[in-house]
């Protein structure tokens, strides 16, 4: 039996999970991770318009489940969420198990805030913006840091990247980005966006920070140490 670590990687869209596996396997390639994925969570959030108590639970059953899973004495070290919109979903699983859990973008906006106080974000599925703005605020104020956020959202990008358009996809995101002026950084919302950042990199003069390779990087620190 290998002592690799064990990552549980939770998906809410199909979208996220390519990416995912592409950090893992640049980044952290002994990594085993494996994989649960409820697509109607991003479309019933969509319906609802708000995190309800029933969400929150489908979250808190998804996180025990993998939390439970693994052979004989080998169990699941830690969680990566990789749905962007759930972040109070995602901490009450925090709270709930005694391994580590991640958001999607902890990392992320770690790494943003310590480039500078401008921070610009761009999200392909809206409901992310409000809720990824917040949690943003959280993490600067935990750290006594300013922050100065612009936010965008690149309409019709989600909806080509799910029609297997991912050129167009990327443009949107491109373009999108490039509305973000006095920013010290760009960060892409969402896992599914991680693809756009190798053209947004050629047409923008700061780093763009892609959720993926963020989350892998402290997954790696956390469970190295």
């Amino acid at each position: 039996m290998t002592d690799a670590p064990r990552i549980a990687l939770i998906h809410a869209l199909r979208d996220s999970m390519v990416p995912i596996w592409e950090a893992f396997a640049g980044g952290w390639p002994e990594a085993q991770t494996f994989n649960l994925l409820d697509d109607s969570l991003s479309t019933d959030l969509a319906v609802e318009g708000e995190l309800t108590p029933a969400i929150v639970e489908r979250f808190l059953t998804l996180g025990r489940y993998a939390a439970q899973t693994g052979i004989g004495d080998k169990m699941t070290d830690a969680i990566l969420f990789t749905c962007s919109a759930f972040g109070p979903a995602i901490e009450s699983v925090k709270r709930d198990l005694n391994i580590p859990v991640l958001t999607p973008n902890e990392a992320a906006f770690d790494e943003a805030l310590a480039i500078g106080h401008r921070v610009g974000l761009v999200v392909t599925f809206p409901p992310s913006e409000p809720a990824l703005a917040a949690e943003l605020k959280v993490a600067a104020d935990t750290k006594g840091a300013s922050l100065a956020l612009t936010s965008v959202v690149a309409d019709g990008a989600l909806a080509a990247l799910q029609a297997g358009d991912g050129e167009t996809h990327d443009a949107a995101v491109a373009e999108a980005a490039e509305t973000l002026n006095d920013v010290d950084c760009i960060v892409l919302g969402q896992f599914s966006m991680a693809r756009a950042a190798a053209i947004l990199s050629k047409r923008v003069a700061v780093p763009v920070i892609t959720t993926p390779a963020a989350a892998v990087a402290r997954l790696r620190g956390l469970l190295r140490s």
